[in-house]
């Protein structure tokens, strides 16, 4: 037997293709709502997120990266995943719990997204991936930049995840 939050994890796909349609506002509220209230560390909501929709600020984005972050070029909506590292010192789980609940909410409304790793990233020899945002988005130096999801609608078909994906050898019960 499986819920509807288990069919929507089977959904949820990496998405580098996308089809240029703006996403409704209330769509995009809706997967907002879904990140506020996502768990944090002590519930001390550390996470910024920055929404851009801009086309010209995402294709700088898109080379926060060597070559692997160039797709989100394509993306209508690219939101980016901070936390505030003086509220926080578990800044990385509280963003990543976030960015899941991001991707999974747009895949249950229809949307396709795809993570971005950007801390421990280097935009190119001199610079971090994450300095070169800050830098293109005038981020704060407090704030920490985890990651960048890019989102919209898929133009690209990727089948569910299928229960031969388990595996039953890395389950551990009562020790490893």
């Amino acid at each position: 037997m499986t819920s509807s939050v288990l069919e929507t994890i089977r959904r949820r796909r990496s998405i580098r293709k996308f089809e240029y349609q703006d996403i409704p506002k209330e769509t995009i509220q809706d997967i907002l709502t879904a990140a506020f209230f996502s768990p944090s560390s002590s519930n001390r909501r550390p996470c910024h997120f920055v929404l851009v929709s801009d086309k010209g600020l995402i294709e700088k984005l898109s080379k926060a990266r060597d070559g692997s972050s160039r797709f989100a070029s394509g993306a209508p909506l690219v939101i980016v995943v901070c936390s505030d590292s003086e509220i926080a010192g578990r800044w990385i789980e509280d963003s990543s719990i976030a960015s899941i609940m991001i991707q999974l909410t747009a895949t249950e409304l229809g949307l396709g997204s795809c993570w971005i790793q950007i801390r421990d990233t280097a935009h190119n020899e001199e610079q971090s991936g994450e300095d070169y945002i800050r830098e293109v988005l005038g981020i704060p130096s407090t704030i920490r930049v985890l990651n960048m999801i890019a989102l919209g609608f898929p133009a690209q078909d990727r089948s569910p995840h299928e229960d031969d994906e388990f595996m039953p050898e890395r389950v551990h019960w009562e020790g490893f």
